[in-house]
């Protein structure tokens, strides 16, 4: 328990400061307190409840290392007369008021008040992709913060990937083989990373830092396989104007997602998408069409009108979270129309259709 004695500190201006901090339920937050450089040795504290009667969540007179206390930890950077606060798996519980205190021995205690809202979410827990293919990680938030810094780090081996979105129309912000897109106007953050390998398996972070008081994050596991299931990369001829039939398999843990063939134009991966959710029936009448067979794991897709711009799909899964990845690469050569090669593919097509049926 720790006591404040604030009935005369209200009244001089400028000692007592207060933030508010947004935190998303199964993620975590982390909280930057000033201090008096003159207090750098003195013990530093987070507690909550009322203003005047508070319990300690973490305490240390330790410096310059990390301290850890359950759920919560404390840096006390002496150089910068900052101590730094973390809290993780929050629910919506840990919903309230806090003071980040500097301890005196015989005088008024140092705090800053802080307001912390924990808005209920689904919490990314893990993320599956395969080797050679690609994954899109979706980041929900309802705040949409002023031009905020984004950090993507694998934890285990310290590689980050930083990018700051100024735009509310934002496209894609790339460093090599990841990728970032801030669309603030559906509240969402997108993290591809492309061209995956085992190497990439691992906790990773996304980290959005609204402010110098304060950022929220997200940890997820990324699980990458190496499956016998699925082939990689096909290739496949067809005639312009005409149609080109693709098969994907993909693996037995994913019989009940989303199944999708998607269209990559230049560096958009998804330009244009077609999806199916139900096994055993066709997609809607359209460009691309799609059938899940879920017994034998095959999606099978039909592409009609085929142009030099079809040339390149992938197929793929998508979680019930939304988060996407990209199994097979297809790649089409699109050759001049001749009016047998369109005729022969057209018959293909529907000769597809009615085997599958």
């Amino acid at each position: 328990m720790k006591i404040i004695l604030t009935f005369t500190l209200l009244m001089i201006p400028g000692v007592v400061s207060s933030i508010s901090v947004t935190g998303y339920s199964g993620g975590g937050v982390t909280i930057t307190c000033k201090y008096d450089e003159g207090y750098a040795a003195n013990k530093k504290y987070f507690c909550k409840g009322q203003w005047s009667y508070c319990t300690d969540q973490i305490k240390t007179d330790k410096k310059d290392k990390w301290v850890h206390s359950g759920r919560f930890s404390l840096y006390d950077d002496t150089r910068s007369a900052v101590f730094t606060v973390t809290i993780r798996d929050l629910t919506e519980l840990d919903s309230g008021t806090y003071w980040c205190g500097t301890d005196i021995y015989a005088k008024k205690d140092l705090y800053t008040e802080v307001n912390l809202e924990v808005i209920r979410d689904q919490p990314i827990r893990s993320v599956r992709g395969y080797s050679g293919g690609n994954v899109i990680i979706n980041f929900k938030y309802e705040k949409q913060e002023v031009n905020p810094l984004i950090h993507i780090c694998n934890t285990a081996t310290y590689q980050c990937f930083t990018v700051i979105n100024t735009n509310r129309a934002a496209g894609w912000e790339q460093d090599g083989r990841f990728s970032v897109q801030d669309d603030r106007s559906a509240g969402l953050l997108r993290v591809f990373i492309r061209d995956l390998n085992e190497n990439d398996s691992g906790e990773y972070q996304i980290t959005v830092k609204v402010s110098e008081e304060y950022s929220f994050f997200s940890e997820f596991n990324l699980i990458i396989r190496d499956d016998d299931c699925c082939v990689k990369s096909i290739s496949l001829s067809a005639a312009a104007g005409g149609s080109v039939n693709i098969s994907c398999k993909y693996p037995q843990s994913h019989i009940s997602d989303v199944k999708f063939l998607c269209w990559r134009s230049g560096a958009d991966l998804c330009a244009e998408e077609t999806s199916v959710k139900e096994s055993r029936r066709w997609s809607p009448e359209g460009k691309i069409q799609l059938y899940d067979d879920r017994e034998e794991q095959l999606l099978t897709g039909s592409i009609s009108h085929v142009t030099e711009q079809d040339s390149e799909y992938w197929c793929g899964v998508q979680s019930d979270q939304g988060h996407k990845s990209f199994i097979s690469r297809v790649l089409i050569h699109v050759t001049e129309t001749t009016s047998s090669s369109s005729s022969s593919s057209s018959v293909k097509s529907q000769h597809l259709r009615m085997c599958i049926k």
